[in-house]
């Protein structure tokens, strides 16, 4: 299974060609507001996520999730759930 850290380091490399400039990803790195991830590009993250980590992730958590930690952290829900 896998820890967090883990989970929140692969989920940075997927969102490192979204960085603009001099951006860190960082947990506290906002998905729209810093990243400017327009809706589909948070839809198409979510189907990368699902394939990458083997995972449904239900739509009713895209509210819930404004930074890259609160991604990472449902994402590490939902793959303890399926262990």
């Amino acid at each position: 299974m896998k820890q967090y850290q883990e989970i929140l380091n692969e989920v940075c490399e997927g969102l490192a060609p979204f960085a603009k400039g001099e951006l860190k990803l960082s947990e506290d790195t906002e998905l729209v507001g810093e990243l400017g991830l327009d809706s589909m590009q948070v839809m198409e993250l979510l189907l990368t996520i699902e394939d990458r980590f083997d995972i449904s992730v239900p739509v009713n958590i895209v509210p819930d999730v404004v930074t890259v930690g609160d991604l990472a952290r449902q994402i590490h829900q939902l793959v303890q759930k399926q262990s």
